[in-house]
């Protein structure tokens, strides 16, 4: 979890004040403690909080393309990143860092608003394109990761809590009163509504922009439920099986991927045990794995010492199994 705040004035009559980008960011320091970082021109102001999860010294953000022209600030994970990585390396990308979402900027430069196609992760995102003066915003395909953003006195205004849009100076707190129908009528909130007037929630799976004074904001994916007439040709249950199986396995895997111990808290019912099981499987393999080149190098050169792998556990409730590497 990590923490993106900002804005950007739409009049660019030079309104960005560093000292309000910090203390936007730093309301979010609980989200990242780790490190901090800022981009400031006339325009516009990033800001980012960061918790270290992959290349915990070169990772910081924003993060730029080759040339400096395409900015980027994420709080979440590019799960695909390593494809992504080495699709972009093949077209002539370099890469400064080890980081997964290092990728976007590199994706943004390369197809522009399609590469939201390309991406398999949970994020909530900024990219400023420094050329033409454009905010992109995103948030994943089932908004797992928050945003919210606001309009004040022609600034626009965003971040991954509403709290830190409260620290800017042009926006003032009153309660929206169809936020406070919703969470008395329904479960909770229903984006874009937020408990707070005319501060809104980007909705999952929605990409905003910010051009030319104005924003626009579009639907970039959405669940698909094919008619009757338009079903996949019938195939034998063995297939579905397998192919479940394929995709359970690379889903967990792609969460596996860090440079810190990976925490999973199990409650008990079906969907958690199966998780849990497929971690320890998959932990298992890479231990095996670890051992097999431990014992190949081992043979070149006795003074070499193979990868750690290590996973623990324990029973009861919401009781967490790491596995790290």
């Amino acid at each position: 979890m990590c923490g993106v705040a900002g804005y950007i004035d739409l009049k660019n009559d030079g309104r960005v004040d560093k000292r309000v980008l910090v203390d936007m960011t730093d309301s979010l320091v609980h989200r990242g403690p780790d490190d901090c970082g800022y981009f400031v021109e006339r325009q516009v102001g990033l800001g980012f909080r960061r918790l270290s999860i992959i290349d915990k010294e070169g990772g910081n953000q924003p993060l730029y393309s080759e040339d400096g022209s395409i900015v980027s600030i994420c709080n979440g994970e590019i799960f695909n990143y390593r494809e992504l990585r080495e699709q972009l390396s093949k077209k002539g990308h370099s890469f400064r860092t080890r980081c997964d979402v290092e990728v976007l900027p590199h994706l943004y430069e390369e197809y522009e608003d399609e590469f939201l196609q390309l991406l398999n992760g949970q994020f909530a995102f900024a990219i400023y394109d420094r050329r033409k003066r454009r905010l992109l915003l995103a948030r994943d395909h089932f908004g797992i990761n928050p945003l919210y953003y606001t309009i004040a006195d022609n600034m626009f205004i965003f971040a991954s809590e509403i709290k830190a849009i409260l620290r800017h100076p042009l926006v003032h707190a009153e309660v929206n009163l169809t936020g406070l129908d919703q969470v008395l009528s329904f479960p909770g909130l229903v984006s874009p509504q937020t408990m707070f007037k005319n501060i809104l929630s980007l909705n999952s799976g929605h990409m905003l922009v910010v051009e030319n004074g104005d924003l626009r904001v579009r639907e970039y994916w959405d669940l698909d439920y094919p008619k009757q007439d338009e079903l996949p040709e019938a195939r034998p249950e063995s297939y579905y099986v397998e192919r479940l199986r394929e995709l359970f396995t690379r889903s967990v895997s792609y969460r596996l991927q860090a440079d810190v111990p990976v925490g999973f808290y199990l409650s008990g019912g079906l969907d958690s045990s199966m998780i849990a099981g497929m971690i320890s499987r998959l932990c298992d393999e890479q231990r095996q794995s670890a051992r097999s080149q431990k014992t190949s190098i081992s043979a070149l050169s006795p003074s070499t010492s193979a990868p750690s792998i290590t996973i623990s556990s324990s029973a009861g409730p919401r009781s967490p199994a790491a596995c790290a590497t």
